[in-house]
């Protein structure tokens, strides 16, 4: 399948501001686009790109006092297959993890292990290890917080959302990634596109989305504790421990969000049209 994405978002800036933006996909999903994919700045600035400690592509800016829009408009071809089940994945021992994978194992930010280990072992050290259990977990993530786009706290860490039991997606991977940590099973957070491709449509307006991945039987899966079922469609930009290394901008000095728009659809007959359209939010 072909999946339109993109976005449209505006900042108010009272100096100029340096900006570190991940608003592009992941290099390996690149081969995938369909013609450009370029963000694009109103008005221009210089721009330069990099690759993260995490494998993301980062691009910074300078943005000048005043407005900026920050836009982005693609195609990508897409396997429409659902997230992959894999019942009989089993969890490492920590001895035989790869060393790159290890970070995936300690506390970050947001994903407090220190706070839940206990928790976690009390609730899964009887689960049998492996897929089994991560899905234990994801089962009780999605059962534990109640997902409300008010809720949205952006220093809410995994703890304070499994005591509050509210929150939005980034909550909902928070937790299910600190309690796979404590259960030593790698996990770590993803951001990027997750249209409403083979569910019913969301109403709300369209957001980017957080899941997360754990590495069982030497490579890593999806997991989504949000939605607690395989979807199709998803498209990563970034991956790292936790929110904190996927921000979609990070500002040095002030700057007010004025617009932030986003759109992922599939496109087929009914949207060809539509795709030729500016961008705009699509539900």
């Amino acid at each position: 399948m072909k999946i339109r994405a993109g976005y449209n978002i505006a900042f108010h800036c009272f100096h100029d501001t340096p900006m570190n933006l991940l608003l592009s996909v992941r290099p390996e999903r690149m081969p995938d686009v369909i013609g450009e994919h370029k963000i694009k700045f109103s008005p221009e600035v210089a721009a330069r790109d990099f690759i993260d400690m995490f494998g993301n592509i980062c691009t910074r800016i300078v943005a000048p006092a005043g407005q900026i829009e920050i836009s982005n408009d693609f195609l990508i071809a897409d396997s429409g297959l659902p997230d992959e089940v894999a019942p009989g994945a089993r969890q490492l021992p920590v001895a035989e993890l790869p060393d790159d994978v290890l970070v995936y194992l300690l506390g970050s930010r947001y994903c407090d292990t220190d706070k839940l280990s206990n928790l976690a072992w009390s609730l899964f050290g009887g689960t049998p290890s492996g897929w089994e259990r991560v899905q234990a977990i994801v089962d009780y993530t999605h059962n534990q917080i109640e997902f409300g786009y008010h809720y949205a706290r952006n220093d809410r860490t995994a703890a304070e959302g499994h005591a509050e039991r509210i929150g939005v997606c980034r909550d909902f991977a928070h937790l299910a990634v600190t309690l796979c940590r404590c259960m030593n099973i790698p996990a770590r957070y993803c951001t990027g596109y997750l249209g409403d491709i083979g569910v019913p449509a969301d109403p709300a307006p369209m957001d980017f989305s957080a899941w997360f991945e754990v590495y069982l039987d030497g490579r890593w899966y999806t997991f989504d504790a949000r939605h607690n079922h395989p979807r199709i469609g998803r498209i990563v930009m970034a991956r790292g421990r936790d929110a904190a290394d996927v921000a979609i901008s990070t500002s040095f000095g002030t700057a007010q969000l004025l617009k932030f728009e986003v759109t992922t659809y599939e496109v087929t007959e009914e949207t060809t049209e539509q795709s030729q359209l500016p961008l705009q939010k699509v539900a």
